[in-house]
């Protein structure tokens, strides 16, 4: 069990320095305590997993219809959403949450690509028994 959580505190700790990094960028973003940081970065890291799928299914007509670009306004919206369940945590509009979760996801990927790529989905598997055969 525990194997499995190593993964999520390092996936939720690069969120949330994402976020850190994102609100001293963007003036439309900002944070009023370490614990909405946290917090913030926690219900980001949920909202992605639950919400944004339904929202992909629910107006996948539009998103195919713009190749795909809605993508980015779904990040938006997840992104006010949480600023608006969290109490400390303050996003001034949709233009800057559009930046700010661009800026999040590729910040957060760069970051986990540096220490290994901590997602388990992106790990390539390797078949047993497989090893050198040098």
């Amino acid at each position: 069990m525990l194997d499995n959580l190593a993964p999520f505190l390092v996936h939720w700790a690069i969120t949330a320095l994402s976020l850190w990094v994102a609100s001293h960028i963007f003036k439309g973003v900002r944070f009023d305590s370490a614990g909405a940081l946290i917090a913030s970065a926690l219900l980001l890291g949920f909202a992605n997993a639950i919400v944004k799928p339904l929202l992909i299914v629910l107006t996948l007509p539009l998103t195919l219809l713009t190749f795909g670009l809605f993508l980015l306004v779904i990040n938006a919206l997840v992104i006010l959403l949480v600023a608006a369940l969290v109490r400390g945590f303050h996003v001034s509009g949709f233009w800057t949450a559009l930046f700010a979760s661009l800026f999040v996801s590729v910040l957060s990927l760069l970051i986990g690509a540096f220490f290994g790529g901590s997602d388990p989905a992106m790990q390539i598997q390797m078949p047993q028994g497989s090893g050198n055969w040098l």
